[in-house]
Order: C-alpha cells, then sequence, then structure tokens
C-alpha cells in the first residue's frame, strides 16, 4: 500500500516560470522517503500556457 503527496507548484504569469525551486522540491521530499512519481501539467488557460503544475510523490504506508 502506498499513500501519495500532490504538491502544487505556481507558475509565474509574466515568464511562466515556476515561482519555487521544483528540483529543491523533490531533493527534500526524497530526503522524507517520497519518490518521484510524475510532474503532472494540467489544461492550458486561454492563453495556451499551464498556470501551474503538480509534482506526485509516493511512498509505502
Amino acid at each position: 500500500m502506498y499513500e501519495y503527496k500532490f504538491v502544487k507548484v505556481e507558475l509565474s504569469k509574466l515568464n511562466r516560470k515556476p515561482k519555487e525551486n521544483y528540483q529543491d522540491i523533490i531533493t527534500n521530499h526524497a530526503k522524507e522517503g517520497w519518490r518521484l512519481v510524475q510532474i503532472f501539467a494540467p489544461a492550458t488557460s486561454g492563453y495556451g500556457a499551464a498556470t501551474y503544475f503538480e509534482i506526485i510523490f509516493e511512498r509505502p504506508f
């Protein structure tokens, strides 16, 4: 059995870059026993670009 965690990372409206360092998020979660499963980008907005993405982690329950 696994438990899952979803971390939402907002993107800047001006340059669409992440507002947080996603590499640090992944590294810090790995130190806590979480394994990266997927980075999910939702459907795009009216301007053709996503406003956020989610990092999905799992670990044994």
